[in-house]
Parts: C-alpha cells; structure tokens; sequence
C-alpha cells in the first residue's frame, strides 16, 4: 500500500503521528457527550496534520463508549474528510468475519481511500462478557484462521461469482488490513503475512522490544509490504506546563489503578494521589505507565526524540486519556506542535 514506507532508515523527519481514542466517558458526562468530544477531536487532529484515527472496542466498560466500533467509525469520518480512519482494534474473534468484511466493505464504499481495520484477538472485556460475545469461552487460539477467512472475503479471485458467500460490499475492496498486538503472537503472524504491525505500548510497555523485534525478524515481504512497517501506541499527556501535564496525568494514573484493582468506571477528573493507593499499586501503575510521555513542551519533545530513537518506529498513535476535553485537545496540539519542530 502506498501509505507505508519501510522503518528502515527511519529517521525523526518522517514519523506520523496518529490518533488512539477510547471515546472515554467522564464522570460528570454521558456516552453521547464522549461521542461528541471523539468527532471534535478528530476534525481538530485533522487540521494539526495527525494521519489516522483509530478507536478501539471494549465491552462492559462504563468508561469506554466505543464497543459498536464500526458505527463510531462511520461517524468519525462522516464529519472528517482526509484523516485515516479506523479500528484499533477490531477484536475478530468477537464477530463473524463475513460480518467484519460486510461492515468495511461498507465504511470503505462510503468514504473510500479512507479506512482501515486493525485486528486485535483478545475479547477486550472481561470473562462474563466474552461468554456474552462469543457464546464459548476461547483464548483467540483460531485468529490465524478466522484471519484467512476475512482476507479471502476481500478477495475477488476467492469469492468468485461461483463462491457460496460472497461479502458485499468488501469483495474486491483493497482496505489495509493491520494486526493489532500485546505480546509477540500477532507480531510473528504479521510478519510470517508481510502485514503492517500496531504494538500496544500504552499498556504493555515492557514487551514493547521484543515484539517489534519478532515482527521484524519474522517480516516476509507481501503483496501489502516490501519492508516491516510498526506503528507503537503510546500514552500522551502534553500541556503547557511539566506540573500541568503531571496534574491531568493524575487522571490516566487513577485509570490503570482501577485495572489493577480489577475494578471498570467512568474517567475521574485530576486528584491528589496521595493516599489514594499503597506503596506496591504506586510502583504497579508507574511501571505500566513508564513510557508516557508527559510534560511541556521541551520534556515532551525529548521524551519523543528518546522513544523514537529507541524503538525505530514508524508511527506513533498517541492516546492521551485527559478528563477535560479542552485539556485533551490542547495536548494533541502541543504534541502536533512538537512533531513538526522536530520535522
């Protein structure tokens, strides 16, 4: 696809930066408020030259408004015209592929050139809630080929008139297709396929390396790709100030104390966290929330250079979970500011 390039000879210059929202639900707000913030940002992120927008599914999460993934894309790029738009991710073993190659067969009808499907294989929720989606309890062992399964509705030579099933619209569409991943199971797969590889960083940052090395190592050259292409997912929160950003990032830091507590809700707005957790959840939520780059301007553009420089990405699809949405605007901001310097 001609939007990739390898990472080989990456250099600051040419890193896209992009665009990961969980539509989050505040406490003091509704889903239809945090599906209102989600469109806003992506005209916004549009203008300040971001490339793609992804939203991700996750069910049974009173914070999270972004489960009918499919439709919040469709709304996304309706009220946008030249940003990517996209799943990040589309978790395939919750659906039917005949109904995931049906749903972007139709986003890629109506806004063509424009979407992507990033495919993840965890049931993004919880155990009850995977039982609801996928009437059986599985672990995504069969991803690999529920995976062949929707590539081949795309597919017109697959498909033929002669097929049984046949996916329309999507057979003969060419929407990029790109595997989605926390560990190295899906960095192998994408590149034993010579597909583009998302790495999760922003909640598994300590397996960041080696998947991006299996991915590399693993990376056969496809129809898709001649050369590995990684785009890392990152926390982000930027704001005029370093005390600023570390007061806004006190909301991201109750989030993921939630996750270790095994506990779901809505966004909190910035507190004290003194307190608020003991000695092992400090140290658990500062572990996984290590790469965050967070700060003013200055920190935040050296924080940038440091993991760009470390992981050779190509991309980076920045989440910044900010309770105020004129705080979170202004962080994709600062940080489209801060790309563009160093560019």
């Amino acid at each position: 696809m001609s939007e990739h390039r390898s990472s080989k000879g990456n250099s600051l210059h040419n890193v896209k930066i992009s665009v990961l929202d969980l539509a989050p639900i505040t406490v003091d707000g509704t889903a239809a408020d945090a599906l209102r913030n989600s469109l806003d940002l992506a005209q916004h992120t549009e203008r300040w030259g971001y490339h793609r927008y992804w939203v991700a599914e996750h069910h049974n999460m009173p914070g999270i408004a972004s489960s009918a993934t499919s439709v919040v894309i469709g709304h996304i790029a309706g009220g946008t015209s030249t940003i990517r738009v996209g799943s990040g991710g589309i978790m395939l073993p919750n659906h039917a592929p005949l109904v995931i190659a049906e749903q972007f067969g139709t986003l890629e009808s109506l806004y063509p050139g424009r979407i992507d499907l990033g495919l993840g294989r965890a049931p993004g929720s919880d155990r009850r809630t995977t039982l609801a989606l996928r009437r059986e309890l599985n672990s995504g062992e069969d991803f690999p080929e529920l995976l062949d399964e929707l590539i081949a509705y795309f597919d017109p030579s697959a498909t033929s008139y002669h097929a049984p099933v046949r996916a329309v619209p999507g057979e003969g569409l060419h929407i990029p297709i790109w595997l989605l991943g926390s560990s190295d199971f899906s960095a192998q797969l994408a590149g034993r396929k010579g597909l583009p590889f998302a790495f999760a960083g922003h909640f598994s940052p300590d397996y960041t390396q080696r998947a991006l090395q299996a991915y590399r190592s693993s990376f056969r050259p496809s129809d898709v790709l001649q050369e590995p292409y990684v785009m890392v997912g990152i926390n982000a929160v930027a704001a005029d100030t370093d005390e600023q950003a570390e007061w806004l990032g006190t909301t991201m830091e109750q989030q993921f104390l939630n996750i270790i507590r095994g506990k779901t809700g809505m966004v909190q707005p910035p507190a004290d966290m003194e307190g608020k957790w003991t000695e092992y959840e400090r140290a658990a939520v500062e572990k996984q929330l290590k790469s965050t780059m967070k700060g003013g301007p200055q920190k935040v553009r050296e924080q940038l250079e440091a993991f760009i420089a470390e992981t050779g990405a190509d991309e980076l699809i920045i989440n910044s979970m900010i309770y105020d949405h004129k705080d979170r605007l202004r962080s994709y901001e600062l940080i489209s500011e801060v790309m563009k310097e160093l560019r």
